[in-house]
């Protein structure tokens, strides 16, 4: 989603980047203090209670802490690039008792390198959208031709391994 906001970012397009980055940004740090807030107050009962409903067994839980005990606050900073594991290192933040301060440092410079990274991508593809549609079109039919080409030769080549190991 946020590409799609960077490219609305373009020249023509209806936000400045700026304001776009401010916006996402606000958006972002909101969900994650919300989420470490949620962290702090209700911590490991509500998973252990709740998390089965999003796949989050003890034995998963568990492991998620030994690895955020292990790799500490760069876990929330680079989490943002995992999607899904953002918001359960916000939480394992809160539960863990980590300083507020320290997390809103590592979380606000993570999530600023995420949404301006995302909004670049964006803006980018906003501005060269044209010539971007024009170059695919102009080489859909070789490219599927290409793709068509080397899933049959893996098809093949893993039909003939296959009548040699049987």
């Amino acid at each position: 989603m946020l590409t799609v906001v960077g490219s609305w970012t373009a020249p023509g397009g209806p936000f400045t980047f700026t304001k776009a980055l401010m916006c996402v940004y606000a958006g972002t740090m909101t969900g994650m203090v919300v989420s470490y807030a949620l962290g702090h107050r209700v911590g490991k009962p509500f998973l252990y209670r709740f998390g089965k409903w999003v796949k989050l067994t003890p034995s998963r839980l568990e492991r998620a802490e030994r690895w955020f005990h292990k790799y500490g606050l760069w876990t929330v900073f680079f989490g943002y690039f995992v999607p899904g594991l953002r918001h359960l290192t916000c939480y394992l933040s809160g539960m863990s008792g980590v300083k507020f301060y320290k997390y809103v440092l590592y979380a606000g410079t993570g999530a600023l390198l995420w949404c301006t990274s995302f909004l670049v991508l964006g803006h980018f593809i906003g501005r060269n959208l044209e010539s971007m549609l024009h170059m695919l079109h102009g080489y859909i039919g070789m490219s599927v031709a290409a793709v068509a080409v080397l899933a049959g030769l893996v098809l093949w080549l893993l039909l003939r391994f296959r009548k040699r190991t049987i």
